[in-house]
């Protein structure tokens, strides 16, 4: 399919900045392939990681149902993902802190460290490009990062 050519300067820029995100998404895809083959685990397994590690950084907990939302998997594919994380030493099932009928799932410290021997010289390398950004364009960056998200969940 052609695009059109873009008419106005306003057009351009942000075809440009498309551009530029899509490049972004190949090259997080690019780095998450190769942490999944770096962990031996699949890319689900991998997602759920990295859910947990951010979910862990906000202080939220998270529950199986969490998981199974998030990945859009049922309920028994969730189970069999939690199984194969736990019985890798990757996360453990614990009990909810204020519902002790229900569980929460936490990364174990073994797993933590992995993942971020494997990604933190590019998280390094993410923060000297963020570096060069004053405090007010990081704002519009992260604005504008955020509402691109919401606006992929929407569609």
């Amino acid at each position: 399919m052609v695009q059109p050519s873009p008419h106005t300067p306003h057009d351009r820029a942000v075809l440009q900045v498309l551009q530029a995100v899509r490049a972004f998404s190949d090259a997080m895809d690019r780095m998450h392939g190769g942490m999944k083959d770096d962990m031996e685990m699949n890319a689900s397994d991998l997602s759920a990681l990295r859910m947990l590690i951010m979910r862990e950084q906000r202080g939220q907990a998270v529950s199986p149902h969490d998981v199974a939302q998030h990945l859009r998997i049922s309920t028994a594919s969730t189970t069999k993902l939690l199984d194969r994380l736990t019985a890798s030493g990757h996360v453990e099932r614990r009990a909810h802190p204020h519902d002790g009928r229900a569980r929460v799932i936490v990364l174990t410290e073994e797993s933590r460290r992995t993942f971020f021997r494997h990604f933190g010289d590019r998280l390094q390398a993410m923060r000297r490009v963020a570096d060069r950004y004053t405090d007010d364009e990081l704002v519009v960056i992260a604005r504008f990062l955020a509402e691109l998200g919401d606006a992929i969940e929407i569609a």
